[in-house]
């Protein structure tokens, strides 16, 4: 990640949780805020599908600590998170197609794992907390580009627990004056993203077939389309939600770079960029996912100040020479 700043805030004067802190989107949470010298940062992940490997070169900092544990061991949270200050909540079952096979583990994680950082938020006077949410909560809805009081029904128990999570937040945000903020991701990409297992998302498994000369496979025709999103973008979403000072409470925003690409597209800026011809395979559609996806994101732009900085060639140059390294070396 570069080193580019999206505060002005001193960091070192506070301290951070960040759960699911050792996953994907999570350790670039984690990497920026030792970075820019937060005063404390203490991490959470069960390590179901993060990887303590993403974060191996900050948890011996000083300024780190780690806790293996899951967000439902709701007594431990709350000792953790006393004398935290804001958190920032990656922890969650991704996958829209694990959620069909494995409905409540799905729903264990990710909508009574939230209740339980949210309730113990509260309990523990957090300053601020800002969740990842999902444009999967758009379902159905054929509506583009995606506004943020539009969404559709849902497509799967993956889309039903973020919904959930939304409901929840909005309720605290109400009936407790709690200060929470959700954020819609689209797509996020880049570096640490695992391209393993069954639930691997689109891009790093492309991306994997590209370096050994495989055969990328796409469920579909390939023409379905999304609004892809590299990682900083995200971070910074994170931190200028964490920090904003207009009224978020109970807001949740579009983070998107607010433009699509169909995945047959994607498949063709990789083969341009690894300079490889990609043999694609194509097989039937899955279940729960949906046809295109565009975010608005003047929302989060007026209110939080989110300008996507990466975009997706740029994203896909720096993920793909990661991999390179990581793979090849």
């Amino acid at each position: 990640m570069t080193s580019t700043s999206f505060h002005t805030e001193d960091l070192s004067k506070s301290t951070f949780l960040i759960t699911g802190g050792a996953g994907f989107i999570g350790s670039h949470l984690v990497e920026y805020l030792v970075n820019n010298n937060a005063g404390r940062v203490v991490v959470v992940d069960n390590l179901s599908t993060g990887n303590i490997d993403n974060i191996y070169s900050f948890i011996h900092n000083s300024g780190v600590e780690f806790h293996q544990i899951d967000i439902n061991d709701f007594e431990f949270l709350k000792e953790i998170l006393s004398g935290v200050d804001f958190v920032l909540h990656q922890a969650a079952l991704g996958s829209v197609p694990r959620s069909i096979s494995e409905p409540l583990a799905t729903h264990a994680a990710n909508a009574t794992g939230f209740l339980s950082v949210l309730e113990a938020c509260r309990l523990c006077n957090v300053k601020r907390l800002v969740y990842a949410s999902s444009s999967s909560v758009y379902g159905d809805s054929p509506e583009l580009p995606k506004v943020e009081e539009k969404i559709g029904k849902p497509k799967s128990p993956y889309a039903v627990t973020k919904l959930m999570d939304e409901a929840y937040a909005k309720l605290y945000a109400d009936m407790h004056g709690l200060s929470v903020t959700g954020l819609r991701y689209f797509n996020i990409f880049g570096p640490r993203q695992n391209p393993n297992g069954p639930y691997a998302a689109a891009i790093p498994l492309f991306i994997i077939e590209s370096l050994k000369d495989g055969k990328p496979k796409v469920f579909g025709d390939g023409e379905q389309s999304r609004d892809f999103t590299y990682v900083e973008n995200a971070v910074q979403a994170n931190i200028k939600a964490l920090f904003s000072e207009n009224k978020v409470a109970g807001e949740v925003f579009n983070i998107a770079c607010g433009e699509r690409f169909s995945l047959n597209t994607i498949l063709n800026f990789i083969s341009e960029i690894s300079s490889r011809k990609l043999d694609t395979s194509y097989e039937a559609e899955r279940k729960g996912d949906i046809k295109d996806s565009h975010a608005s994101i003047q929302k989060a732009t007026e209110l939080i100040n989110y300008i996507p900085e990466v975009k997706l060639k740029e994203g896909l140059r720096i993920t793909w020479k990661w991999y390179q390294e990581k793979y090849n070396s």
